[in-house]
């Protein structure tokens, strides 16, 4: 079986107020993107990466992966107008059957173990797609301005990497845009589809807000002084 890894780099830096886009930004000395390719490159599977990028980035990239010695091998391709397109876009530069996560550039923490049961539920139910149950008290808002209050043990916080059959995840993609498509989860189920969920991890948190990069040093700090911890055994 062949295994990929879809890298959608699309974001800005508006809501971290920064005139560099968010995946660019530097986590512990380097950029924050650079941290999300290692962690599918070492993983068990070691994935075939295929990073998904605006076009006017691409020699900012190239740049990029000069200044910090980055070596670890990697397909760019052009992004699209919406994330949909970006995906779609990736999408055709796989040849052939297989099994493809698709994965938030700004998510570096993701571990060795969500990845690898990614692909192997992917393998046994056709998709896979990592969530957490949210700690706070959650409601709903409709146009009015009115809310209401919902049962959190019916709502799950959907993470990525959302992996799927390459199959399915053409099929799916077949279909025209529509502004329900929040996430690659949404488009494969639209197509008729039933979403098999798996447990993510509360440590792979999305990088959105210039707080989560203080927090992600620290949870790196973190996961790597556990790492060293059982070295020692």
């Amino acid at each position: 079986m062949k295994y990929y890894a879809i890298i959608v780099a699309g974001g800005s830096g508006s809501r971290m107020q920064s005139d560099v886009a968010k995946q660019f930004l530097l986590l512990d000395g380097k950029p924050i993107l650079m941290h999300t390719l290692e962690a599918f490159a070492n993983s068990e599977l070691q994935p075939e990466l295929l990073l998904v990028l605006n076009i006017h980035q691409h020699q900012y990239w190239e740049e990029l992966c000069k200044t910090h010695s980055f070596t670890i091998k990697h397909l760019v391709i052009k992004g699209g107008a919406q994330r949909f397109h970006s995906v779609k876009n990736g999408l055709k530069a796989i040849k052939g059957k297989g099994i493809v996560a698709i994965h938030d550039a700004v998510r570096p923490l993701l571990s060795a173990d969500l990845i690898l049961r990614s692909f192997i539920a992917a393998e046994e139910h056709g998709n896979a797609v990592a969530g957490v149950q949210s700690t706070d008290s959650v409601r709903s808002i409709n146009p009015e301005g009115k809310t209401e209050a919902l049962n959190r043990e019916n709502l799950l916080m959907i993470q990525t990497p959302q992996t799927f059959t390459v199959d399915i995840l053409r099929k799916a993609y077949q279909q025209p845009f529509r502004n329900e498509f929040t996430d690659d989860a949404s488009v494969v189920e639209y197509s008729g589809y039933t979403i098999h969920m798996i447990a993510g991890n509360r440590e792979n948190i999305k990088i959105t807000y210039p707080e989560d990069l203080e927090i992600a040093s620290i949870l790196k700090k973190k996961a790597s002084e556990n790492i060293k911890g059982l070295e020692l055994y």
